[in-house]
């Protein structure tokens, strides 16, 4: 079969031309050809979505397993009802603000009108509406939503050029259409709302934190960081199947930039291959290298990844080895790719620690934001507990409140409410008792991140600065609200009335004092505790990724 070749990178040019090959692509699809497609993301191998025999060739050019499914690529959410039932109003306000773009929405599909080859047989189907014009054009002049997987063989990297298409399809499909590089470079990610909460079943050129700044909290299936069982079934491309690997076997090295390189040093071998960000290419001049774009740049590693995969097939490498971003934004989209290619081969680099300090007044947030500390994968040492602790265990600190309080220790037991009789009615005791505390509490928290294997952690602690216990951070953070928020925060929470949610608050110390003494300051005046921890998430995630720079580089 001849493959025809269709070059529409210039479509300024003479148009009568160009809407002669536009029309002859699309006619490639309503005769049931396949066809490969440029859009932003990756290129894709279109047939006509509505013919079943077509779509049954894409598995077959591809290679393709029969239960992986394919996505519905329409020209916009005004052909959604056409191929789907019961559409949440949800989807058209992600279509709103993101489409043309590279999200992919499942959703219950027509099943009388969506062939079940599409599908995979679930009663769902994937729906996209891609940003690139020339597919677009095609799209509307075929008349019908095309099924387009990645153009690539299946389990090969996908394609990101015409030229990438013709070396896995020539001779297989009828036709190509050159539309230029991929601007993305990973294809589209897929959002399921057929759940709630929606949930993330393949990270893509959409990056989670997009999505959740606009609708909220989204679940990230485990699919995304392990591989899937052989009972498992896909609800989407891209989730079962080894993905996107060259023929030599990928390792994959996780941690800070420097301590992954250092960590691919010391692995690789004279028939190594290495892929990794630009400042550290110096580092194997004995290797094959592909550079996969500065470490601080998402975009253009998003943009050269599959590149630096495929690339590697013509060479003679035994084994490659491949630096992985963070996955804050397009780092979780890159890093999946990777690790798809590597089939969940990852060897984690030591990376450095980081300590931060958590500390402000009732009703500003803090338990959302230690929350979102958690779920960045960090440990909370709450100094609250910890002292609570050590008052049952530690005879040095219980000896020292005995001789500076005496009788609070009657019977072996603390009596708390005689002790808060004695301080809070005396400052000079208050503040003895703070000293006694103080000198216990830090050498106790030194000793716990001392023998800690963690790599996160937060300190929570009301006085942290007051304690010294500020030192041992990275970074102390004041989480600080708006007055009134925090009044209605603290009355809901606690079911008291106005007047002693401001007694409360005028009791401890001002947002004004959190804010002089720490080093940074996250304010909360989002309007709930999801979405204020969404905001705390990224901005811890910006926090830790430049702690660890700077650690790096005064390591030199």
């Amino acid at each position: 079969m001849q493959t025809l070749y269709f070059d529409l990178r210039d479509t300024k040019g003479q148009q009568k031309e160009i809407g002669d090959k536009i029309a002859a692509a699309a006619k490639i699809l309503q005769d049931g050809g396949l066809l490969g497609i440029p859009t932003e993301t990756v290129y894709g191998l279109a047939a006509n979505g509505l013919d079943a025999a077509a779509v049954r060739r894409i598995f077959e050019a591809k290679g393709r397993p029969q239960d992986n499914p394919l996505i519905f690529h329409v020209t916009g959410p005004q052909w959604l009802p056409r191929y789907c039932v019961d559409i949440p109003p949800l989807a058209y306000v992600l279509a709103r603000k993101f489409w043309p773009g590279p999200l992919t929405m499942i959703l219950k599909c027509r099943t009388d009108v969506v062939p079940s080859a599409i599908t995979a047989g679930l009663d769902t189907v994937a729906v996209r509406c891609p940003d690139h014009p020339v597919t677009l054009a095609i799209i509307r002049e075929a008349g019908r939503p095309v099924a387009a997987p990645s153009a690539n063989t299946s389990g090969r990297p996908s394609c990101t050029t015409a030229q990438d298409v013709l070396e896995d399809m020539d001779g297989k499909i009828e036709g190509v259409v050159d539309g230029g590089p991929c601007a993305v470079g990973v294809e589209s990610t897929i959002l399921d709302l057929t759940c709630d909460p929606p949930r993330l079943l393949r990270p893509g050129g959409l990056p989670l934190e997009d999505l959740e700044r606009l609708i909220g909290r989204i679940d990230v299936d485990q699919a995304v960081t392990r591989s899937m069982g052989e009972g498992e079934r896909p609800r989407a491309p891209g989730m079962k199947y080894r993905h996107y690997a060259p023929k030599a076997p990928v390792t994959v090295v996780t941690g800070a930039p420097g301590q992954s390189a250092r960590e691919i040093q010391r692995l690789v071998g004279p028939t190594s291959g290495v892929i990794c960000f630009d400042e550290y290419v110096h580092l194997f001049p004995e290797q094959e290298v592909h550079a996969l774009g500065p470490s601080g740049d998402k975009s253009v590693q998003a943009q050269r990844v599959f590149d630096a995969l495929r690339t590697f097939d013509q060479s003679a490498v035994t084994e490659i080895f491949a630096q992985c971003p963070d996955s804050q934004g397009l780092g979780l989209a890159v890093g999946n790719r990777l690790k798809k290619a590597a089939g969940f081969h990852v060897v984690e680099a030591d990376s450095e620690r980081v300590v931060l300090g958590i500390t402000g007044g009732t009703g500003a947030g803090k338990t959302s934001a230690l929350q979102a500390i958690r779920d960045l994968g960090g440990t909370v040492i709450d100094c609250d507990a910890v002292y609570h602790e050590m008052l049952q265990q530690d005879e040095a600190l219980r000896s020292d409140l005995g001789a500076a309080f005496p009788g609070v220790l009657a019977g072996g037991k603390l009596d708390r409410q005689r002790l808060g009789r004695e301080v809070f009615s005396r400052k000079e005791r208050l503040d003895q008792l703070n000293d006694i505390v103080f000198r216990h509490l830090g050498p106790e928290l030194r000793r716990r991140l001392s023998e800690g294997k963690e790599l996160l952690y937060a300190v929570d602690a009301i006085n942290l600065m007051e304690s010294g216990l500020g030192q041992l951070c990275d970074r102390t953070i004041a989480v600080t609200a708006p007055l009134e928020l925090r009044v209605r925060r603290i009355m809901a929470r606690d079911q008291i009335t106005e007047e002693y949610a401001r007694l409360r608050i005028s009791a401890q110390k001002t947002d004004e004092y959190y804010r002089n003494k720490c080093d940074c300051v996250l304010n909360n005046a989002a309007d709930s505790a999801e979405a204020f921890q969404i905001e705390a998430k990224d901005f811890f995630q910006r926090l830790i990724q430049q702690i660890r720079e700077e650690k790096q580089r005064s390591a030199g």
